[in-house]
């Protein structure tokens, strides 16, 4: 590609954390996935045209593997920029992008902002294309490498949970049970994950699953939700249900492994939303 140039300091996507020694599978994954690899360079500071292109592609493909939901109002352009690591400009014109192709609407006044609509452009198709493929052997170790952490949240849970813990994870369990829209089973689904991580009493663990979230999600801490197809959420609330028993009747072992197999449904979505549009569907 002509013309490609590093993007300027302010405009560094990303930054890959130190990983731990390894000694045992959790510590050889983590290692190469954090730090990359001479193999697999993708989800560091990435060489394109410009900033404003990848912004633009990671908004498109966030929209597409339902990061951001049809009628759901993206992050404030403050906090595009604080999640992204590039400046205000770059934010405003890659949003713009969106809104010229659109993908997205702007709303004014008190409650305005910008809005996913719910039609997508063949930008989208070509977006997720350039953003995912490219990167794909890395998104695989992330998948592997969260399977690892959520049942370590999830066994770490089970362990620590105090009788306090476990009426904030019933009342999310119950406010996704009862959820009508994709949005709601979402926001559900944070609720309920979050509230398992405090149980742990250990921020770093929190912190660790927030970061692996962020990383499959493009830099944007929001579960991929594909287009809400109900198998997903079916499977998602058996899930659920069995894991705050295994947590609240203490039982790590089986926590983990529910956690372990619970967190393939993201990575699920988001290989069906890349094998539509490497087949030329609509996503």
């Amino acid at each position: 590609m002509s013309g490609i140039r590093d993007p300027p300091e302010e405009d560094q996507l990303t930054s890959a954390p130190q990983p731990p020694e390894p000694g045992d599978e959790f510590a050889r994954v983590l290692d190469r996935v954090l730090l990359g690899g001479a193999s697999s360079p993708s989800l560091r500071p990435v060489r394109v045209t410009s900033a404003v292109d990848e912004v633009s592609d990671r908004l498109l493909t966030a929209i597409a593997v339902g990061d951001f939901l049809p009628g759901q109002r993206l992050p404030a352009e403050r906090e595009l920029t604080q999640l992204l690591r590039v400046s205000r400009p770059t934010v405003r014109e890659a949003v713009g992008r969106l809104q010229a192709v659109g993908v997205i609407e702007t709303r004014r006044g008190r409650n305005g902002g910008a809005f996913v609509r719910e039609s997508w452009s063949e930008s989208s198709a070509a977006a997720v294309r350039r953003t995912l493929l490219p990167r794909w052997e890395e998104f695989e170790q992330l998948f592997d490498l969260r399977g690892l952490v959520e049942g370590m949240v999830a066994a770490t849970a089970a362990r620590r949970r105090r009788p306090e813990d476990l009426e904030p994870i019933r009342e999310a369990l119950g406010a996704y049970l009862s959820a009508t829209t994709p949005r709601e089973e979402q926001i559900a689904d944070s609720a309920f994950h979050e509230s398992i991580c405090r149980a742990t009493h250990n921020p770093q663990i929190a912190t660790l699953s927030r970061d692996l979230l962020t990383r499959i999600s493009l830099g944007f801490p929001a579960e991929p939700w594909g287009k809400g197809e109900r198998s997903h959420f079916h499977r998602a609330s058996r899930d659920h249900k069995a894991l705050y028993e295994a947590i609240a009747a203490g039982e790590p072992a089986k926590a983990e492994e529910i956690a372990r197999d619970h967190f393939t449904i993201s990575a699920d979505m988001i290989r069906e939303v890349l094998a539509r549009v490497r087949a030329g569907e609509p996503a």
